[in-house]
């Protein structure tokens, strides 16, 4: 019986054969994951467990993005239903106006006589201030004066120095807060750009004022330029489409 047993035993335990290995091999399965290459249970480099991790990390990405996503056209079309945007205003008076789509700032610019050219860039609304008590009023109230910043650039030849004129915008007048004069080329870069306007002689202040008013830089000009929230409720519509997009992308 033992020489019986020995060639067995051998026979058990000796290496499989190519053919034997192949078959084996074809006869394990291979697991298929969505978004993912096959995975076969020999391949230690992806097991399993880490592309089922994958896999719903996938989908719970893909779901976050789809409720973004819905967000944004509802609140797109809740403008849109609320106030249809109107045709952005291009002139007013003697100015043109660039409402510079995509951008906080509108652009104004117009001759003066026959030598001067004025340009002025106004910003959407980025300030503001408690507004002052009525009389009688109780002080709750939360009511705010909202500012922009309006920049005048005056010019009398091309190439030459323009000057410049920084003002605050309010809500019904336009305050002059700095004035110098700008060189085109070379300007230093602490150049002397004079005192604040408010530390002028009030006679002189008075006459800048005059200056400025005649070319149109006027208290309607401050009304004008205020009346930006359909300018800005157009950027906000345009904001949310440009997000919607970059999270459509693939």
């Amino acid at each position: 019986m033992a020489r019986l047993i020995r060639p067995l035993r051998k026979s058990i335990l000796s290496p499989l054969s190519s053919s034997s290995s192949k078959i084996l091999v074809q006869q394990i399965p291979t697991l298929h994951f969505a978004h993912e290459e096959q995975v076969s249970l020999l391949n230690p480099k992806l097991l399993p467990q880490q592309c089922l991790r994958t896999y719903i990390s996938e989908m719970r990405k893909s779901a976050f993005e789809g409720h973004v996503l819905r967000l944004l056209r509802n609140e797109i079309q809740y403008e849109l239903d609320r106030s249809p945007p109107n045709q952005p205003v291009t002139k007013f008076k003697s100015f043109t106006v660039n409402n510079r789509p995509g951008e906080q700032w509108i652009s104004l610019r117009r001759k003066f006589e026959e030598n001067e050219d004025i340009k002025i860039e106004a910003t959407m609304f980025d300030g503001a201030v408690p507004a002052p008590k009525s009389k009688g009023g109780s002080g709750l109230g939360k009511e705010v004066q909202l500012h922009i910043t309006m920049i005048v650039n005056i010019s009398k030849k091309e190439g030459g120095n323009v000057l410049e004129i920084m003002c605050s915008v309010w809500p019904d007048t336009i305050e002059i807060n700095k004035l110098f004069v700008r060189e085109p080329d070379n300007m230093p870069a602490q150049a002397y750009v004079g005192p604040e306007f408010k530390e002028l002689d009030d006679e002189l202040q008075d006459a800048l004022y005059e200056f400025s008013e005649a070319r149109g830089i006027n208290d309607d000009l401050a009304i004008s330029c205020m009346n930006t929230e359909e300018q800005s409720k157009t950027e906000f519509i345009r904001w949310m489409g440009t997000v919607k997009s970059v999270i459509e992308k693939k």
